[in-house]
């Protein structure tokens, strides 16, 4: 199974659940991880030392800041090129919106707030909780490429590599959009995060 996995970042620091989805893409096969941003030689070099097997950087200037519409448009377009059975995302307030954004795009489902995820056969089978944790269900999703968004510590981080390296292969960045950002603060909480790579 082909498995995209979107790496979660801000301005260098990633959500460490990435490195969670990533994990979980490579139990599934072969997996690639994609970050859009701007100057991305860290967190490309740190995804392929979590296991991706390809990294896809989309990096640009023009996307150094989280726009939805751009995002989504780049996102979109690189997954119809590569064309995976899935594409994982970490459950950020970032992701929820990507992952709506691009399934629109694209014509399929997402599978949301995930804690486990196996296959079978061909399909997908996701779990998740309902009614705040006090039962679980199980979905799938019967439109391919299936998106999901997973549930951060409900899935193991992978072992890191340091010693593992690769090549980033740059992708088309899709920059237009009918927003700009006129300025953001960083909370308080992102600064804790600066360990994380």
């Amino acid at each position: 199974m082909k498995t995209l996995v979107y790496i979660d970042h801000f301005k260098g620091v990633v959500q460490p659940a990435s490195w969670e989805a990533l994990g979980v893409g490579k139990s599934l096969g072969n997996v690639q991880a994609v970050i859009l941003g701007a100057n991305l030689n860290e967190v490309a070099k740190a995804a392929f030392e979590f296991g991706a097997d390809e990294v896809l950087v989309a990096d640009d200037a023009a996307i150094e800041d989280y726009r939805a519409e751009p995002y989504a448009a780049t996102l979109s377009a690189l997954i119809a090129a590569e064309a995976p059975d899935a594409v994982l995302f970490p459950t950020t307030s970032r992701t929820r919106e990507l992952a709506a954004m691009v399934a629109v795009d694209l014509k399929t489902g997402v599978l949301v707030d995930l804690t486990g995820l196996s296959v079978e056969g061909d399909k997908l089978v996701a779990t998740r909780p309902i009614y705040e944790g006090k039962l679980m269900e199980t979905e799938t999703c019967s439109t391919k490429p299936v998106l999901a968004t997973l549930r951060a510590r409900a899935f193991p981080r992978p072992a890191r590599n340091e010693g593992a390296s690769g090549t980033p292969k740059k992708v088309e960045v899709k920059a237009e959009a009918l927003t700009t950002v006129e300025g953001y603060e960083v909370a308080e909480q992102t600064q804790i995060g600066r360990a994380h790579v």
